[in-house]
């Protein structure tokens, strides 16, 4: 790394470095038909999405380019169209954690890797929604019961129940979430 040209605080990791790093990354799908997502964690990024998780869950391979202290100098960006993302409006001294977020929300989309396949169609974000509320045995601890619906038996009753609870919860806890879902 070296000081920003033009002076200021903090380092940037030299093109060249970052370079030869994509360069090796990237040799062994050059000559492969489908392109691997080559994205750099940055808070100029477009915030990560269960969206973006799928998408990245699809490809064949994901290369994450992690900066540290002022990030990586720009030229590398724009020479190799990396794809910024970013896990929200807060700064961490390098992407390291954010690189281990992504490949955490995406491994876990990949076959086999869930017990249940079915579990991550339910879950939030899934569908737009907050997920509904959960329980387990017992079906009364320290006087709080489980709701008789989820207790019943009858699927539709209980289907039902999640789905008004998932919109409940979302346009409670996040509006922002209910308004997209709204539109959609």
């Amino acid at each position: 790394d070296d000081t920003p040209a033009g002076g200021g605080a903090g380092m940037i990791l030299k093109p060249n470095i970052v370079d030869n790093a994509l360069r090796a990354a990237t040799q062994d799908f050059k000559t492969s038909k489908e392109a691997w997502p080559l994205i750099y964690v940055t808070p100029h990024g477009k915030k990560f999405t269960q969206d973006m998780a799928f998408r990245f869950s699809k490809a064949k391979g994901i290369v994450l380019v992690c900066g540290r202290y002022e990030g990586i100098d720009t030229r590398v960006i724009n020479k190799w169209n990396l794809e910024e993302v970013s896990l929200g409006d807060f700064i961490l001294s390098g992407g390291e954690l954010v690189s281990y977020t992504i490949i955490e929300a995406v491994v876990r989309l990949l076959p086999g890797v869930l017990g249940n396949k079915e579990s991550i169609l339910e879950e939030s974000f899934s569908n737009g929604l907050l997920e509904y509320p959960q329980y387990t045995k017992p079906s009364s601890w320290d006087g709080h019961k489980i709701p008789e619906v989820l207790m019943s038996g009858n699927h539709q009753e209980i289907k039902q129940w999640r789905k008004k609870q998932s919109e409940k919860i979302t346009k409670e806890k996040r509006p922002d979430l209910w308004q997209k879902f709204k539109k959609t």
